[in-house]
């Protein structure tokens, strides 16, 4: 019995190993991808993965202005985060940027929409007017900015020649602690509605007019066939101008800082300013504490993404 079962592993020993299937050289279409795919890599691990390492490696140390050029500087692990917590510009900063995102996300989607349907009608010069809408979004930050400082100057500001026009009392729009936010917001939402009328414009365009011509025939308004056809079908294509708005929205430093650099009194810092003025803004500079605040930045705009990207999985599969 024994011998019977020993007879095929001494067979297999005679015979030796099986042999093994020959490896495969890499196809001429293969190496053409890994070119295509190297310069991409590169690109990221070098503009986007190596500076993001560096943003967390400048957080987790005590860093000097000698020891940033040196680089001895000593592990304090998050002590940085600790001290950027307990620091008392952390909570108006805090709401700052959040008031900042959200009302400006909110107004430049509904002017973008607002605007994108009414051109979505195919009149006479509507190419023209959507390309002169178009501007505001080509115009570089620090014109757009500067801009906007010149019209909503306190003395010599158009806006406040408007209002005293019609009987208002000027407004201290950029000196004053209770309009410096609303100030810079205003600016932002006009730079942001061209983006938002340009994606939503596309996505309408996608839209099947025959589903339009039904709901007419059917008795619907145009109430009724915007609320009914035109927001649902163009719900994916809102989500990622959200996204999209919300990544840039937070990050917004130029016009805030070019307008009120952050006051009067941090009146309109946010985390983008704040960040820079610690890291930047003072004759000691604070780089650690400055790349947490920039590191929670970068944790915002994930969670959002990772947000988004599990919604789009939801949708997929319902």
């Amino acid at each position: 019995m024994s011998a019977t079962l020993q007879k095929p592993h001494h067979r297999a020993t005679l015979d030796g190993p099986a042999p093994t299937a020959p490896r495969r050289r890499p196809t001429s279409q293969q190496w053409a991808a890994w070119a295509f795919l190297t310069p991409v890599t590169l690109y990221l691990v070098l503009f986007y993965a190596y500076p993001l390492y560096r943003n967390l490696d400048l957080s987790l140390r005590h860093y000097t202005v000698r020891s940033f050029v040196q680089g001895d500087a000593p592990f304090t692990g998050l002590a940085n985060y600790r001290t950027v917590l307990d620091d008392p510009t952390f909570a108006p900063a805090l709401l700052h940027t959040v008031v900042f995102t959200a009302v400006c996300l909110v107004f430049q989607y509904a002017l973008g929409l607002a605007l994108a349907v009414f051109f979505n009608q195919h009149f006479r010069l509507s190419a023209t007017l959507r390309a002169l809408f178009l501007v505001p979004w080509l115009l570089p930050l620090i014109v757009s900015a500067s801009t906007w400082s010149w019209m909503l100057n306190s003395e010599s500001g158009v806006v406040n020649a408007l209002l005293s026009a019609v009987g208002i009392d000027p407004v201290n729009w950029l000196t004053s602690p209770d309009w410096s936010l609303a100030s810079v917001i205003i600016a932002n939402i006009w730079i942001g509605v061209p983006f938002n009328l340009v994606v939503l414009y596309s996505g309408l365009q996608s839209i099947p007019a025959s589903l339009y011509e039904a709901a007419a025939i059917d008795g619907a308004n145009a109430w009724q066939r915007f609320w009914r056809i035109t927001f649902p079908l163009l719900r994916p294509v809102s989500a990622i101008t959200l996204l999209l708005g919300l990544v840039y929205t937070l990050k917004v430093f130029d016009i805030i800082w070019i307008m009120t650099k952050g006051g009067p009194a941090d009146s309109s810092t946010t985390f983008a300013t704040w960040s820079y003025q610690l890291g930047f803004g003072n004759l000691v500079p604070a780089f650690g504490p400055g790349a947490a605040v920039g590191n929670l930045l970068v944790v915002a705009a994930l969670a959002f993404g990772l947000i988004y990207v599990r919604m789009q999985r939801k949708q997929a599969l319902s």
